[in-house]
């Protein structure tokens, strides 16, 4: 193995490690030399390979264990979010809006026609930019901030980090953390940096932290944070801006992917005058996934950057798309649906939270449309269980940041579709499920 790897500097070595995984001669769970070892086979000091080291764990490409020593990772698949395929298991994991509740577009889809946009032409259509204008001016940053239209806040938030990081930099993501913020990361070879959460979202001490590990960019959900449905309070929103204004070139991301259905009032993280920012709003949650329209409001810098990585792709979202947001989006009926949808999913969520209570199980009403649920056991466990009574649910573990961390406690639950009984019923079964788990694990009945 020593002969594979070479160099006289961190980087160096890190680097001929890098090559190594990408031509195949190393593979996933091989051991690297002991770091005394190979620093006596490369003629440097033992601290250069231990940065070495920790440079590639950093980015994912080894994992230390211990005693175990260092290995190279497995390449992992993020988990998705949706429908589970092929299952014949009553699927309460995936993460969906009602299509019950997304509003009909085909009256709308007969406004959206006009003109032929060709080559040159404004990127964002009048109509949208007019209502987009008024729908970011909550936020003291966004109302004077410039207008960017992407594909979806998922492809927003990805174009955001690539136009500012560059492959390894550290980003600040929420723990538990959105699947797709998870994925985007992984694929933009940057290096997540685990900020923890609680009920109010995300923590004081967990940014300050990740802001002293060097993060270039922080990923913040202010409401119905997915997976755990937390929203920040007016107290956290202010700490966190005072955390943040020490760091006026640190690039702060906000997906209030939930904006309209939300319960909460929306609390921004962005401090006035801070340097780089974005304001991330879809309509998928509403409107419907297939949608796939976004807005980002952002500082000119941000905004000339988001603009030049759209330029050799898409170039531009469908005006065509842009006319029928619009067009849904100035319907009273339509701005009523969604009210409607908004107050079925704290319904429901609420009724849920009730009947878990019966059955000894703690969880708060969340924002969302999701539960989080600690079921004070193993969560894989529990969803086992789950299995073997006609359910399928997600366990937290899918949500941590760090791949292999604390087994999660926790579940995450979509149940807003389901009816009065079968919602009895599902409360039942995780509360079945979930004592079978605690006598395994303590042997107290």
């Amino acid at each position: 193995m020593h002969r594979h790897i070479e160099g006289t500097t961190a980087s160096e070595i890190a680097e001929s490690v890098r090559s190594g995984i990408d031509r195949g001669i190393l593979q996933p769970g091989d051991a690297l030399p002991p770091v005394r070892a190979l620093a006596e086979s490369l003629g440097v000091n033992r601290n250069t390979v231990v940065a070495a080291y920790r440079h590639l764990a950093g980015s994912g490409l080894v994992v230390s264990r211990g005693r175990g020593g260092t290995r190279v990772a497995a390449r992992t698949v993020v988990a998705q979010e949706g429908y589970a395929t092929d299952s014949a298991l009553r699927d309460v994991g995936t993460g969906n809006p009602d299509p019950a509740l997304i509003p009909d577009a085909s009256d709308a889809l007969a406004r959206a026609g006009g003109h032929p946009v060709l080559y040159g032409e404004p990127v964002i259509d009048p109509g949208l930019r007019s209502w987009a204008t008024a729908w970011m001016s909550d936020a003291t940053n966004a109302s004077a901030g410039r207008l960017t239209v992407t594909s979806g806040a998922a492809d927003a938030v990805e174009r955001l980090l690539a136009q500012a990081l560059t492959r390894e930099d550290a980003v600040g993501l929420e723990d538990p953390c959105f699947l797709t913020s998870k994925h985007t990361v992984q694929v933009g070879g940057y290096r997540p940096v685990a900020i923890p959460c609680d009920d109010e979202g995300m923590t004081v001490a967990g940014l300050r932290d990740a802001l002293a590990h060097g993060v270039r960019a922080v990923v913040c959900t202010p409401r119905a944070q997915n997976p755990s449905g937390a929203s920040l309070s007016a107290p956290r929103a202010r700490e966190l801006r005072d955390v943040l204004a020490e760091h006026p070139y640190v690039l702060v991301i906000e997906d209030d992917h939930f904006s309209m259905l939300s319960t909460r009032p929306f609390h921004s993280v962005v401090p006035v005058g801070h340097r780089r920012w974005a304001l991330v709003r879809s309509v998928s949650k509403f409107l419907g996934p297939d949608m796939c329209l976004a807005v980002t409001s952002s500082d000119t810098e941000t905004a000339a950057g988001l603009a030049m990585r759209l330029t050799p792709g898409t170039t531009w979202v469908s005006h065509l798309l842009q006319r029928l947001v619009h067009a849904l989006m100035t319907d009273p009926q339509v701005r009523t649906r969604i009210g409607e949808a908004a107050a079925h999913y704290a319904a429901r969520n609420t009724a849920f939270v009730h009947l878990l209570t019966a059955h000894d199980i703690t969880a708060t009403v969340p924002d969302g449309l999701n539960l989080w649920v600690d079921v004070e056991c193993s969560a894989e466990a529990v969803v086992t269980q789950l299995m073997r009574r006609g359910w399928l649910a997600r366990a937290g573990d899918d949500f941590a940041v760090e791949a292999g961390a604390t087994p999660s406690r926790r579940l995450r639950l979509t149940v807003h579709d389901l009816d009065d009984a079968d919602l009895a019923l599902l409360a039942s079964d995780v509360g079945d499920a979930v004592r079978t788990v605690r006598v395994r694990e303590t042997g107290v009945a």
